[in-house]
């Protein structure tokens, strides 16, 4: 079995797996690698709607990356394995489809920072997340320091990289770091539910939308305007635009083609 399986469903909704259960779906370079394979795929198929990332079993999202690969490498192999992990997990960010990060247990280290890749999170109640990373001697290196500051602001990024403890559910819910919890039995439902909605919106908006909620929110004020009505300029150039428009006003569902 694949240590990164893809599967595609109804609706144009799409499902990733992490699948390490031995190892709590840790992320060895070997599965990295697989990941962003997977993603640079999906980002080139336009069946593909929306994307529920998520790891295997019942126990871990991703429980971190491999140490036994991190206990032997040296400074430069540290530099180039982080390089390869950022740009795997920005694959997923910017792969014009929105993604769903479905925390179905553990998600630490290597496994929180490929949850704040992607673009919305939910979690199970029984969910366990954090950056442990400095209890290792180190810091998070594929994303994490950067992504999660952006999401939950400085100073809680900050306490939860320092101190490298777990925080739960419901905790990451109140900072805002998962949109949503879930019972564990209703987790699946719950973030199913979530993708069918976005599956049904236009998908050329959907894809502008991401890009100027994230390279507009790493940009002052002004130019991320700017950004934002280049893409609002481009959404009304689309064929998805004249339907969603013509559907409105003729009091039907719409019929996106993704064009």
């Amino acid at each position: 079995m694949n240590q990164v399986n893809l599967s595609r469903g109804e609706s144009g909704i799409a499902t990733v797996t992490i699948d390490r259960q031995k190892q709590l779906n840790a992320l060895d370079d070997a599965t990295v690698a697989l990941i962003r394979q997977t993603f640079e795929e999906i980002s080139a198929d336009d069946t593909i709607k929306v994307v529920i990332l998520t790891g295997a079993g019942d126990r871990a999202f991703v429980a971190g990356a491999d140490i036994q690969e991190l206990a032997q490498q040296d400074a430069l192999q540290a530099r180039e394995r982080a390089l390869v992990g950022q740009a795997a997990f920005s694959a997923i960010e910017n792969c014009g489809k929105p993604v769903i990060a479905m925390i179905n247990g553990f998600a630490l280290g290597g496994g929180c920072e490929l949850a704040l890749a992607c673009h919305l999170r939910y979690a199970s109640a029984k969910a366990k997340i954090g950056l442990p990373e400095v209890t290792l001697g180190i810091i998070p290196g594929y994303g994490g320091t950067q992504r999660l500051q952006r999401i939950v602001g400085r100073g809680l990024a900050l306490e939860m990289i320092l101190s490298g403890e777990f925080i739960n559910a419901e905790k990451a819910q109140q900072i805002g770091l998962v949109n949503g919890v879930f019972d564990p039995e209703e987790l699946s439902a719950g973030v199913m539910a979530v993708a069918e909605v976005i599956a049904q919106r236009g998908p050329k908006a959907l894809t502008f939308a991401i890009d100027a909620v994230i390279r507009g929110g790493e940009a002052p004020l002004e130019e991320g305007l700017a950004i934002e009505a280049d893409l609002f300029g481009l959404t009304s150039a689309t064929e998805d635009m004249k339907e969603g428009m013509n559907a409105f006003l003729e009091k039907r569902s719409p019929d996106f083609q993704g064009h």
